[in-house]
């Protein structure tokens, strides 16, 4: 049986329709649980050459986009994630924090923005925003877009009208990540549920805004897990535009702090297979980039990756500084974007 003759099997779940006029999710039809889990047990080159010839016919050579991501309220929520340093009930030395203020976000935009990244993300540790918080976060979507960056949000879950806030402030991407597989999904997490994630998504394609969805490797799972939620997020219809992979860092005090560490091999795998399943998004190499070494993220750069997080910190964990950054994207001959795109559906 070949790769394609699994597309049509039912899938685990139904695709989960995101009240927006659809793309097709793929040619053949929504993808299975078998058919990825059959690209992922592809020889690795074999996987790596399809991946690269996916990733040419929809992305120009060496194209590679930054994003900064900044904590703006660090700390204090109620969530029980398992490998979150920023839940109020771990003990990680993450001590709850207001949401800073205006000037101070403008600051770190304008010197990510002249260090080269195209888009700016923003992350608050809430189970959920208040109508205030949103009115405050509002505020300074639109005070970063004026320095002319792509805005990006992750603010927890959101209510349609906070969606329709935030689009109208400027928003041009909101992050909600599903993590990992349904069927392993409270083995990370139970003070909110699946569907509740997937609702959030629903809001934000409601509300206009584009969707950065991805999940993370290594917190225990198996593979029809990671099979399992390549499958929900191709499924999504339209996939996200943006896909973050991220690979678990291990913070002392989080229930996952032990962990075996994903294989390396099997991390590019799960960025060669998103690229293969949602051909036209940015897949992005996002946490755990500092315990890879150059070797493997330029594997992943090969395996379709074309979005990086660019500074030293992700909310609260280490990253490649910027030099670092700079100087391995050199060396491969890749090449940051300098022009920002408009992400669909975007009118600001």
């Amino acid at each position: 049986m070949t790769t394609s003759d699994l597309f049509f099997e039912a899938p685990i779940s139904a695709p989960v329709t995101l009240h927006r006029p659809a793309k097709p999710v793929t040619p053949q039809g929504p993808w299975t649980i078998e058919a990825i889990q059959a690209l992922l047990d592809k020889p690795l080159m074999d996987l790596l050459f399809e991946a690269q010839t996916v990733h040419r016919r929809h992305f120009p050579a060496g194209d590679i986009e930054l994003a900064t991501l900044l904590s703006v309220k660090t700390g204090g929520c109620p969530e029980n994630c398992g490998y979150c340093p920023q839940s109020a009930e771990f003990d990680t030395g993450v001590k709850a924090q207001k949401l800073m203020e205006v000037d101070e976000v403008v600051r770190a935009a304008q010197a990510a923005k002249d260090a080269g990244a195209t888009r700016f993300c923003m992350g608050a540790a809430w189970r959920a925003p208040k109508d205030r918080d949103v009115e405050k976060v509002a505020v300074l979507v639109e005070a970063v877009k004026g320095l002319g960056l792509q805005t990006c949000a992750t603010l927890g879950m959101l209510e349609p009208h906070h969606a329709h806030q935030l689009k109208a402030a400027g928003l041009d991407y909101y992050n909600h990540n599903l993590d990992t597989a349904p069927e392993y999904y409270t083995d990370v997490v139970d003070t909110r549920t699946y569907q509740d994630r997937l609702d959030t998504l629903a809001h934000v394609r409601s509300a206009g805004i584009s969707v950065c969805c991805g999940g993370i490797v290594g917190m225990g799972e198996q593979p029809v897990h990671r099979a399992g939620l390549i499958a929900q997020l191709a499924n999504l219809n339209p996939y996200p535009e943006s896909v973050p992979i991220n690979s678990l860092v291990r913070v002392p005090g989080t229930p996952l702090a032990d962990s075996e560490p994903v294989d390396p091999f099997d991390f590019v795998r799960m960025i060669a297979v998103a690229r293969i399943t949602m051909p036209t998004a940015r897949v992005r190499l996002s946490a755990g980039r500092q315990q890879m070494g150059d070797a493997v993220q330029a594997l992943c750069f090969m395996a379709g990756a074309n979005s990086i997080f660019y500074g030293d910190k992700l909310l609260v964990t280490g990253n490649p500084d910027v030099e670092a950054d700079t100087v391995l994207l050199r060396k491969l001959g890749l090449n940051a974007r300098q022009v920002q795109e408009q992400p669909e559906g975007c009118t600001a």
